[in-house]
């Protein structure tokens, strides 16, 4: 899998879901080796989205449609800014991926020191984890560069976050908390409170 990290603050948000709502009704469908987005507005208005496909080589034959460049140009002046994209070619998905049941998701990005490292800890204590978290349906960890990362989480809801945030670790987990916390160093949050989620049809 690879995905495309796709960020900026929005200045038109109505027309801005417009244009989403227009791609994924004219334009998926020729989109191949498309698998899914998973996008939304923050508080401070910040829109990010997260796009899924099968290969790198699929996302640029994307890319390089001329209907993808059209919708760009009109998508692109629903932004007040820069735009940025980040191109993620190592995915790891834990808890079986994302899920698009998901009511709430968090996205968190920041550079580790190691990120072979970061996706083996996501595959230790997983039983563990959803046995002390049901409401994690499941997660992606994308990584880019030498050490940057983009993961995101997908709850049942932001309330039974919230709620299980608050839980004490476990001892036989703390360990792994903690190198995993070691490892993704200063971190970014994005919450994403009213979540679009898009699986390929």
């Amino acid at each position: 899998m690879f995905i495309q990290v796709i960020q900026g603050k929005v200045a038109d948000a109505d027309r801005l879901r417009r244009c989403m709502d227009r791609w994924n009704e004219e334009l998926q469908p020729g989109a191949t080796g498309y698998l899914g987005t998973t996008s939304g507005l923050c508080n401070d208005g910040t829109f990010i989205a997260l796009a899924r496909f099968e290969s790198e080589e699929a996302a640029r034959r994307n890319s390089a449609r001329p209907e993808q460049g059209a919708w760009w140009a009109e998508t692109e002046q629903c932004f007040e800014g820069p735009v940025t994209f980040m191109d993620c070619p190592e995915v790891t998905q834990w808890l079986g991926g994302g899920s698009d049941q998901a009511g709430f998701v968090q996205i968190m990005e920041g550079h580790t020191s190691d990120q072979r490292r970061m996706r083996e800890l996501l595959s230790q204590g997983t039983d563990r984890i959803q046995q002390l978290r049901p409401e994690i349906l499941g997660g992606t960890l994308a990584t880019y560069g030498d050490d940057g990362y983009v993961e995101a989480v997908y709850f049942t809801s932001e309330a039974e976050a919230r709620a299980h945030e608050k839980l004490e670790i476990p001892d036989d987990l703390r360990s792994l908390f903690e190198e995993e916390s070691e490892l993704m160093g200063e971190v970014e949050f994005f919450d994403l409170h009213e979540p679009m989620l898009v699986s390929r049809r």
